[in-house]
């Protein structure tokens, strides 16, 4: 019975093996997907820092609108053919003249002096308008990003071989600037069709009588209907373009938020770490603080409370921006600071307001903060007119 059970079971575990099997098999490629639509910027919510776009600048990746050099280019090559119409428009009649002179005369095999005037016509037709967009797109970059040169963004980076699909589909498809990229595209569509309808309405009567009209005169009315309907497309691709232009600043912006442990990293390393930055400034305190009865005979002036607070301020404007407590005590240390002073004859002035606040507010070493330099700077003066010191605290 134990063996025939066990041949009973096996059919049923055959069976019910591959159910499980793709049950998970649609658990995990229903995970995966999840995965790919997650967040994955989870966590960056801290604006960038100034070295994070600066980096970023660094390796090429700033805010730019490409429909902004579009239209730049657009406008001023259209403004180009309008200005250069006549110049383009004889040198095209003047080739095609030449060329259909030579038909009958022309020998492929022999004759390669044509290819040479092709190529004259052709520079003296295309160079104009094409330096002038080359000045055109290189005027609308600057205009965005001011003198940038990197080739970091066209470097190979190997890491990046392997695609990653969701992130594609994400921001392709299922994203706030994908989105914004699909009603722009329509949008211009739309206007330029209208545009077109415009123009073509209103000189739909001007139009119908090229039947009869000259082909010099049809030629010139259908360049100029396109011209007009090619500058108030640049003109309105230029004014679109500016919104697009800010889009792009806030898309950039975004992509280079931070997480706040991005930030303390980044502080840590270009600022130092703050924890040992505090006990280095702790060290140097208590250093200060051993040696600082050393500094009382060197000082200009003792301010006392008059008993319980005392801080030795010197100043030497050679040396110092400000005053500088070189030494402060309280009740005992007070009173030893004030001996010394008077051992060394070092003058000694009661103010009870300024004692307190330069002792809770500056720490041995430091300079005084400009709130404090008036009350000191009166201090000083008449410590100097006392002693006949001349007044260096002006």
């Amino acid at each position: 019975m134990s063996e025939e059970k066990t041949v009973n079971d096996r059919p049923g575990m055959a069976w019910s093996s591959p159910c499980v099997d793709n049950r998970s098999f649609l658990d995990e490629l229903t995970r995966v997907h999840l995965q790919w639509f997650a967040a994955e910027d989870e966590g960056r919510t801290e604006d960038p820092t100034e070295h994070k776009i600066r980096k970023a600048r660094e390796d090429g990746k700033v805010a730019k609108s490409q429909d902004v050099t579009a239209s730049v280019v657009l406008l001023f090559s259209v403004v180009t053919l309008g200005l250069l119409s006549r110049y383009m428009f004889h040198n095209m009649i003047e080739m095609t003249t030449y060329f259909l002179r030579l038909t009958g005369e022309f020998d492929v095999t022999r004759d390669f002096g044509v290819f040479a005037a092709f190529y004259a016509y052709f520079i003296r037709l295309v160079l104009p308008v094409a330096a002038v967009a080359f000045v055109a797109a290189a005027l609308g970059n600057i205009l965005q990003v001011g003198f940038l040169f990197s080739v970091k963004p066209i470097t190979p980076d190997f890491e990046k071989i392997t695609p990653n699909f969701g992130r594609f589909l994400k921001k392709a498809i299922f994203s706030a600037e994908a989105g914004f990229n699909l009603g722009k595209s329509v949008g211009k569509v739309i206007i330029l069709a209208f545009l077109g309808f415009l123009n073509i309405q209103l000189n739909i009567d001007r139009i119908a009588r090229l039947v009869y009209a000259p082909f010099l005169e049809s030629v010139a009315v259908i360049a100029s209907l396109t011209f007009n309907v090619l500058l108030q497309a640049a003109i309105l691709m230029l004014v679109l373009s500016v919104f697009d232009f800010f889009f792009q600043k806030k898309q950039h912006l975004e992509s280079l938020k931070m997480t706040k442990q991005e930030i303390k990293e980044e502080r840590k390393q270009y600022e130092g770490d703050p924890l040992i930055k505090s006990r280095l400034k702790q060290r140097m305190q208590e250093i200060l603080s051993r040696n600082m009865i050393q500094n009382v005979p060197n000082a200009d002036v003792v301010i006392t409370n008059p008993t319980h607070f005392a801080v030795a301020l010197e100043y030497k404007a050679e040396k110092m921006h400000a005053p500088t407590v070189t030494a402060k005590g309280q009740d005992n240390m007070a009173q030893k600071i004030r001996e010394i002073a008077n051992e060394n004859s070092v003058p000694i002035v009661e103010n009870k307001p300024l004692a307190r606040a330069l002792y809770a507010d500056v720490e041995i070493g430091d300079s005084i903060p400009e709130k404090y330099y008036e009350a000191v700077v009166v201090v000083l003066k008449q410590v100097y007119t006392m002693s006949g010191r001349p007044k260096r605290a002006g």
